[in-house]
C-alpha cells in the first residue's frame, strides 16, 4: 500500500509552508506529495495569504526534492487550454527528472471561477474528454511528426506537440463518483483511477464500474492503479485525535465514519479494508500543515505496519 499526502493549498498556505511538507513528505518515506488545484478557499477557512498555483508550486517543488511523486488531485480542466497544460506538465515532468503525475478533472467550484474571471461552461464532461485526447496525444505523437485536433472545443493544427516529458508515459489520473461517464473515460486514458472521500461500499462499487469499463475497452481491469482519497487524524491516544480534528474544524466521531482517524492501529485496520476492497494507494488529506509531528507519526506508526 503506497501512502501520498495530499494537501488543499487554498485554505491557507504559501509555497515555503508546501516546501516545508514536501521536504517532510520525502524525509519520511511517503510516495508522493499531492496537491489540490483550486485558487478559493472553502467553508470557514480565512485563506490566507492566498493561493498558489498547482503546477508553478510543482514546478518549484521539481527542483527542491529529489525522490516523491508530484502531481494534482485535481487539475481543473477549465483553468487551462490542454495544448498549454501539456507544455506545463511537460515541462515540470523535465524539471523533476520525469516524477510528475497529471491527475485531471473537469472542475466544478464555480464560485472561484467567478472570483477570478475564468469561463465556467456549462459542458464541462465533453470538454474534458477533448482535453484528454489532446494532452495525450500531444504526448504520443513522435518527434518530428504533428499532432492535429478538429473537435467541438478545441482545435489544433500541425503542433509540433513539444516538449515532450522525461517520462515516456506521464501518469494521468481519473476520478470521481459518476456511474457511467467517469468510469468510461478513465477506461479510457486512465492508468489511475482515484475515488475521493467515499465509503468502502461507494468506493468497491465504484472500482467495480471501472474495472468492467476497462475490460468492455479492451484493457485488464488490473491495468490500472486504484486508490482513495481520505482525510487523516491520527493521535496516539484519544486526546490527541481529538485536539488534531479541533485543528481542522471537524468532529472525531464524523472523521472515523467518513476517513483515518484514531490511532495508529485504527488507522491501519481500515486501511486494509481498503486494499481487502482492490485500492493500492492512498491519498493523506493532511489539512493542518503547520502539524508535521502529524506526518512523523503516521509515517512511524502507521506506513511501517503496511510495508
Amino acid at each position: 500500500m503506497d501512502l501520498r499526502i495530499f494537501t488543499e493549498p487554498q485554505q491557507g498556505a504559501t509555497y515555503d509552508t508546501l516546501l516545508t511538507v514536501a521536504k517532510a513528505t520525502e524525509d519520511l518515506g511517503f510516495d508522493a506529495f499531492f496537491r489540490s488545484d483550486h485558487y478559493l478557499r472553502m467553508g470557514s477557512a480565512d485563506g490566507l495569504p492566498g493561493p498558489t498555483d498547482a503546477w508553478i508550486t510543482l514546478a518549484g517543488l521539481a527542483r527542491e526534492t529529489k525522490r516523491i511523486r508530484l502531481g494534482t488531485l485535481m487539475t481543473a480542466g477549465t483553468f487551462r487550454l490542454p495544448g498549454v497544460l501539456a507544455i506545463q506538465v511537460a515541462q515540470v515532468d523535465q524539471m523533476s527528472g520525469g516524477r510528475v503525475e497529471l491527475g485531471l478533472g473537469a472542475g466544478w467550484f464555480e464560485e472561484e471561477h467567478k472570483a477570478y474571471g475564468i469561463p465556467f461552461p456549462k459542458e464541462k464532461f465533453a470538454r474534458l474528454e477533448e482535453q484528454l485526447q489532446i494532452v495525450t496525444g500531444l504526448w504520443a505523437t513522435e518527434t518530428g511528426k504533428t499532432f492535429s485536433h478538429d473537435g467541438k472545443h478545441y482545435q489544433l493544427t500541425d503542433s509540433p506537440a513539444l516538449p515532450k516529458p522525461a517520462q515516456a508515459k506521464v501518469p494521468v489520473l481519473i476520478g470521481g463518483h459518476g456511474a457511467t461517464r467517469t468510469p468510461r473515460l478513465a477506461a479510457q486514458f486512465a492508468d489511475e483511477f482515484n475515488i475521493p472521500f467515499a465509503s468502502l461500499e461507494d468506493s468497491e462499487r465504484q472500482f467495480g464500474r471501472v474495472r468492467a469499463a476497462a475490460e468492455q475497452a479492451g484493457r485488464k481491469g488490473d491495468d490500472l492503479v486504484y486508490s482513495s482519497a481520505l482525510v487523516a487524524c491520527v493521535g496516539k491516544d484519544d486526546a490527541e485525535v481529538a485536539r488534531r480534528a479541533a485543528a481542522i474544524g471537524r468532529e472525531v466521531d464524523e472523521l472515523k465514519a467518513n476517513g483515518l482517524a484514531g490511532s495508529p492501529a485504527e488507522v491501519v485496520d481500515k486501511i486494509g479494508r481498503y486494499a481487502a476492497i482492490g485500492a493500492s494507494r492512498i491519498y493523506l488529506q493532511c489539512l493542518d500543515l503547520a502539524d508535521l509531528d502529524h506526518l512523523e507519526l503516521i509515517s512511524s506508526q502507521v506506513q511501517s505496519q503496511l510495508s
